[in-house]
């Protein structure tokens, strides 16, 4: 395998770790993670409370913090915090949309974006952490593809799960969603490059 074929393929660091740099077995790691955890909970939370009613599924900030937190996390990091984020939900904490807590939510309308947002930080993490961060196109597809995930994952539970049908999933669950995830995939695009080109002149 040529140097140019090792190159392209390998990783390179997650934005929070540029900004809060730790070495393999020190102790501060452990302790970073449980506060960038922390922090992108919070953030979660906060999104859920900007947000536009809808019949079924609540229109919120929350696609976009999922995939900004994927890519600055990293795909580890990213999946563990939305995790934690559905795990705080589930105890009662107010963390979601409405603000409300526990299970219903977890069950109900709003249950496959829940659930799919830990494979969009999962898959916007991942390729964040291959250098699609540093490009703004790039960036814009690897959070399509999150909100791809988040839709699709949303979509099969309203068709499928609570038994809509295709078509009326597709009315509420997934046509009025699709400008403001193209709009939001073009602001963290934006955002979340030029962030990491600073940090990397800092650096």
């Amino acid at each position: 395998m040529s140097d140019r074929s090792v190159s392209s393929t390998a990783t390179h660091s997650p934005l929070a770790a540029l900004m809060w740099p730790t070495r393999p077995g020190e102790s501060v790691g452990a302790l970073r993670a449980v506060v960038l955890v922390a922090l992108g909970t919070a953030l979660m939370a906060l999104s859920a409370k900007v947000n536009l009613p809808l019949p079924y599924v609540p229109m919120t900030l929350q696609t976009l913090v999922v995939l900004m937190i994927g890519a600055a996390y990293g795909w580890r990091l990213g999946s563990a915090t939305m995790i934690a984020y559905l795990a705080e939900g589930a105890m009662g904490l107010p963390v979601f949309a409405g603000p409300v807590g526990g299970i219903a939510p977890l069950v109900g309308p709003t249950a496959g974006y829940l659930f799919g947002f830990v494979g969009a930080a999962f898959v916007t993490g991942w390729l964040a952490e291959r250098g699609w961060d540093r490009s703004v196109v790039l960036l814009f597809a690897a959070m399509a593809v999150g909100h791809i995930v988040i839709l699709a994952a949303g979509f099969g539970w309203l068709a499928f799960g609570l038994g809509l049908g295709a078509a009326k999933a597709w009315q509420v669950g997934l046509a009025p969603f699709i400008a403001a995830s193209l709009v939001k995939n073009a602001l963290g695009a934006t955002l979340m490059p030029a962030a990491r080109r600073l940090v990397d002149r800092r650096g």
